[in-house]
């Protein structure tokens, strides 16, 4: 079954589910077409066998790079690139899940549909974490900004993943943190901004007081050299 599950990811990539044909998978794997329906009653159960696999190895790499992780910026970029960087690696796989899978009316009884939810878990866990913190506001709601977060992402991969663009993970995931944590980031203390105005409000006015200082210098000696320009001539 092994063999087959993994001709069955390359075939689904390669040509999607629509045109996917199980004898074909069958001919890649060495076997008889009726060999898969021993394993899978149809070619939808293959796909989510394929994608339940795919799903797997992601969560399993994602908890071993966010342990080694501090901060929840940090933790919250990763999450944010690391989606970005799937669907870039990925297109073909990303595609079956984005627009095949989601489409079945029974999609929510799938195992895909709890592993997607297992996926999403690790952002509201970090989102909560921020708010432990005292990083976050107490009142986000987890589940909206969750939704903004893989909502954003596929909304700006979605000319990619039709085939007609690019977009760098880096860049995005950058930008996309930078976002929502400053949204969801508290404020800085109240008396952090008066003192930083009050600085610059310092500075300001010794710079003012060096221009007047050097204003009055500069028409104090104006108003000398004529002085002395009349004492000279009444001399001679």
């Amino acid at each position: 079954m092994r063999d087959i599950v993994q001709v069955a990811t390359q075939v689904f990539r390669e040509k999607g589910y629509s045109e996917a044909l199980t004898a074909q998978i069958a001919a890649r794997a060495g076997v008889v077409e009726g060999t898969i329906y021993r394993y899978f009653p149809g070619k939808r159960e293959l796909l989510i066998r394929v994608v339940e696999q795919w799903y797997e190895r992601i969560l399993a790499d994602y908890d071993q790079q966010l342990a080694v992780l501090q901060g929840t910026r940090a933790r919250l970029r990763f999450l944010i690139w690391r989606h970005l960087s799937v669907i870039h690696r990925e297109p073909g796989m990303c595609r079956l899940i984005f627009h095949q899978l989601r489409a079945w009316p029974e999609y929510r009884r799938t195992t895909v549909f709890d592993l997607t939810r297992e996926y999403t878990r690790r952002t509201l866990e970090i989102l909560q974490q921020g708010i432990d913190a005292g990083e976050f506001r107490a009142d986000v709601p987890l589940r909206i900004v969750r939704d903004l977060i893989y909502g954003g992402v596929e909304h700006h991969t979605w000319v990619y993943l039709r085939g007609e663009g690019d977009f760098s993970p880096d860049a995005a995931a950058d930008a996309m943190t930078d976002m929502v944590y400053r949204g969801l980031a508290l404020p800085a203390p109240a008396d952090a901004p008066a003192a930083a105005a009050d600085v610059t409000l310092r500075r300001l006015e010794a710079v003012a007081r060096r221009l007047e200082h050097s204003t009055r210098a500069r028409a104090a000696s104006a108003r000398a050299t004529p002085a002395r320009a009349r004492g000279q001539s009444a001399k001679v």
